[in-house]
């Protein structure tokens, strides 16, 4: 039997642990849940622009399905009920993957879903749609030409970031608990910082990027936006486990991350990013790092060796390989591209090859001396943006006097770390009543449950959270 609804709405912004454990307990039902996740989606939504699809029908047929199994007394996965959305980019079943553009709509629908939302639902969460971003995932804004720009759930006139910016207002704005979202520069990290929520960018290879619409393959990650840490390892253990189907995942057995939350941070050696990450950023910016700083008694300061060389040699790689996916669309259909992806894919065709073999040469140099540096602390706390959600249709902002376009530099500090692929929490902090703006927790390769116990003793204390934004 369903729950009422006023007890049913009261789980429509909550944590998606609270859900699952309540579902299991039957204190509320699936359907209840669903049913007053889609209520809210329909009242909130339009305001905010997060979804592209939504994918009713399905939920509720999930949902149902569940309750029926619980009536029979079965056991229900960790996830149970928990309603999620993707980035437009994965493939939903039944669903053309516009992976924000245009030209994509015109694609047969896809005949099954991609490798992390079937482990998802293996775990018995519900999928309730597909989610804005920003066309082809070459963005930093959240700005989609064709669909609207999603808009920053605490600010309406603000940015969300991008690309999976209809990812990180979704959750920031109470419409579901967990999202998933792509990362190939930053896109995670820069929406989660926006949007005052929490994100984790794995190891590259950790989880499978099978049947999602690529952009760079050389860097591309997907991960989880949630509003609580429990809940972002919740929905990474859940995905993890090898794929064949994605030539780049690493073989590795499963790792749980959210088992070792509470294990605290006394044995971890933590240092905070000098240098690069200390220069062409707003006050927020390091503000935000010198409070997360604070809250773990860390005073260490470290240098990443190269990071502007590393952040150079990740747009030649960016650029071009880019433009090779989308080669064919550049030339015959140029004109039902956002212009400035267009000019960017573009320019991306004349790199020199010898020029990207020299990124990738540099790329290998760098791993190498960053994985020296681990060898003397254990995490690295960067900022996640140089400043807080600009406003929407905004151009330019002034970092260190120097007046620079939005759209590449809301990446400057995400850029060098996943350039090789480190794994990253971003953690939401809240400074002088204004808008949020985010912190990298950076691990080691594999050792994301660092990050996340890192991210989870911060969230214990206060010193960060991800409160439902009031749209």
């Amino acid at each position: 039997m369903n729950a009422p609804s006023s007890v049913a709405a009261g789980y429509a912004t909550a944590p998606a642990s609270e859900i699952a454990a309540a579902v299991r307990s039957g204190a509320v039902s699936a359907r209840a849940v669903v049913d007053a996740v889609l209520a809210r989606i329909a009242a909130v939504d339009p305001k905010v622009n997060a979804f592209t699809d939504v994918t009713a029908d399905r939920a509720r047929a999930a949902a149902d399905a569940l309750d029926a199994r619980r009536a029979a007394g079965e056991t229900l996965g960790p996830l149970a009920g928990v309603p999620f959305a993707v980035k437009n980019l994965f493939d939903i079943k039944g669903l053309s993957t516009r992976a924000g553009s245009l030209i994509n709509r015109e694609l047969s629908p896809a005949d099954r879903d991609a490798t992390l939302i079937e482990k998802l639902e293996a775990a018995d969460a519900i999928l309730v749609g597909g989610l804005n971003m920003g066309e082809y995932a070459y963005d930093f804004t959240g700005e989609n030409v064709h669909d609207g720009p999603s808009r920053n759930p605490h600010d309406l006139g603000h940015m969300t970031g991008g690309s999976s910016g209809g990812s990180g207002a979704a959750v920031a704005a109470g419409l579901v608990p967990l999202t998933l979202g792509s990362d190939t520069n930053g896109s995670i990290r820069v929406p989660s910082s926006l949007c005052g929520i929490f994100g984790l960018k794995p190891t590259y290879g950790r989880l499978s990027r099978a049947h999602s619409f690529p952009f760079v393959s050389a860097f591309d990650h997907l991960g989880p936006f949630a509003r609580s840490v429990e809940d972002l390892a919740l929905a990474y253990d859940a995905m993890q486990g090898g794929d064949a189907a994605d030539p780049v995942q690493v073989e590795r057995p499963v790792e749980p991350t959210a088992s070792a939350l509470g294990q605290g941070i006394a044995d971890l050696r933590i240092a905070v990013a000098g240098g690069y990450f200390r220069q062409k950023g707003m006050p927020e910016a390091f503000a935000a790092v010198d409070h997360v700083a604070a809250a773990l008694g860390v005073s260490r300061t470290v240098e990443l060796p190269e990071a502007a060389r590393a952040r150079a040699a990740a747009y030649v790689i960016t650029a071009a390989e880019g433009a090779s996916l989308h080669a064919e669309r550049l030339r015959t259909r140029p004109q039902d591209f956002d212009p400035a992806v267009r000019d960017r894919l573009i320019a991306g065709l004349a790199i020199p090859a010898a020029w990207v073999a020299g990124a990738q040469r540099f790329r290998r140099h760098f791993r190498a001396r960053m994985l020296k540096l681990f060898e003397e602390v254990d995490v690295i706390l960067a900022p996640a943006t140089p400043c807080r959600a600009p406003k929407l249709g905004q151009a330019t902002m002034v970092l260190d006097d120097v007046e620079l376009a939005v759209r590449p530099n809301l990446g400057i500090y995400t850029q060098p770390i996943s350039f090789i692929g480190l794994p990253v929490a971003a953690v939401p902090v809240w400074l002088d009543g204004g808008l949020p703006i985010g912190v990298q927790v950076i691990a080691p390769p594999w050792r994301e449950d660092l990050a996340l116990r890192v991210a989870y003793h911060l969230e214990q204390a206060g010193a960060v959270r991800a409160p439902v934004a009031q749209v």
